[in-house]
């Protein structure tokens, strides 16, 4: 493999890669019936610790 090589590859399937990532990481956040999930999560910091 030489440089040239790799670089052609990150030129064209590497932005496929990462645009593919981006949509499967946005639609896992924004899926149904996670609201209940992520409304936990953001109460954690407010919960007292002795309870």
């Amino acid at each position: 493999m030489t440089y040239n090589l790799l670089r052609e590859f990150a030129d064209s399937w590497g932005l496929v890669v990462m645009a593919a990532f981006f949509v499967a990481a946005a639609a896992f956040a924004f899926r149904p019936g996670s609201r209940t999930f992520y409304d936990k999560a953001a109460r954690i910091p407010f919960e007292n610790p002795e309870d």
